[in-house]
């Protein structure tokens, strides 16, 4: 039983920062219905900036983390006023091939930058592990999902309460209604991205701070996407659930099946909820009359 409760503790303390990678993928398709495919390249971008910061530079860690977001919120910022905002009102896939072709250049800047060698960046918060009863909890994997649930839930309070958040939403719900009641959605839209990266990067320099960093670090997103078909690819609450059931799946695969089967066992969880529930857990369900 300590067994069982220690895997059921780091797998859902695990799911907090895939929660975050989920969130990133979310906030884009929520809004423009498009698959974001550069999220772990952002990812991989922000954790490398952080590295060369705190590392290369020696800046405090707080201080690089500061730094790495306000490089990759300009960055989305960039990319959106240049990039995507021409390609509004083309097909979905011709933006879905732009994500695909920012992550290709991004991936190819970073390793010709820094090269095929693991990094280790520094952690934000002390790895002082936590013992509770037999149960021992990695300071870095706790200290990780602090930060994690924090963003969240202020992410959650800020699209339930602000102004802008409401802004976004509506926005994301009906951007022609959302322009007739004099919000800005190219503003909205801005802003998405930039949230979108931001949030990319906490996930990147907390994942590699705990895993290291090395340009095979972008394919962790990859696995985020049973999450958010888990949950709905439409729905932030979906993506948090979705979530932390894989992160609880993987933990107890891995413990007790051995580590290759956390790659396996999440999809076959997957795949036998969205037989019974194919727009996932919290997803919108769409008929279509013909």
């Amino acid at each position: 039983m300590i067994e069982f409760l220690e895997y059921s503790v780091l797998g859902l303390l695990g799911g907090g920062v895939i929660a975050l990678i989920a969130l990133s993928f979310v906030l884009v398709y929520k809004s423009t219905g498009v698959v974001n495919f550069a999220v772990g390249e952002v990812m991989m971008l922000g954790a490398y900036l952080y590295y060369a910061a705190s590392v290369s530079f020696a800046v405090p860690p707080w201080v690089a983390f500061a730094m790495s977001l306000a490089v990759i919120s300009l960055l989305a910022m960039l990319v959106e006023r240049t990039v995507l905002r021409p390609l509004s009102g083309q097909p979905t896939v011709a933006v879905m091939m732009a994500t695909i072709g920012m992550a290709s250049i991004m991936h190819g800047s970073i390793e010709a930058i820094w090269g095929g060698d693991t990094y280790q960046p520094p952690a934000l918060l002390p790895r002082t592990p936590l013992l509770i009863g037999d149960i021992m909890i990695p300071g870095a994997v706790l200290g990780n999902f602090a930060i994690a649930a924090l963003l969240i839930t202020g992410f959650l309070l800020f699209f339930r309460y602000s102004r802008t958040g409401v802004a976004l939403r509506a926005t994301a719900s009906d951007p022609v209604t959302a322009a007739t009641l004099g919000i800005n959605i190219n503003f909205a839209a801005r802003l998405t991205w930039m949230l979108a990266g931001s949030v990319g990067t906490v996930a990147g320099v907390l994942i590699s701070s705990s895993a290291g960093l090395s340009p095979l670090f972008a394919s962790a997103a990859l696995s985020v996407f049973a999450a958010i078909i888990l949950g709905g690819m439409d729905s932030i609450l979906g993506a948090i659930v979705a979530s932390l059931i894989l992160g609880l799946v993987e933990s107890l695969a891995a413990g007790y099946l051995g580590g290759k089967s956390r790659d396996i066992v999440p999809y076959l969880v997957v795949l036998a909820i969205l037989v019974i529930r194919p727009y996932g857990i919290f997803g919108t369900r769409t008929i279509e009359r013909l």
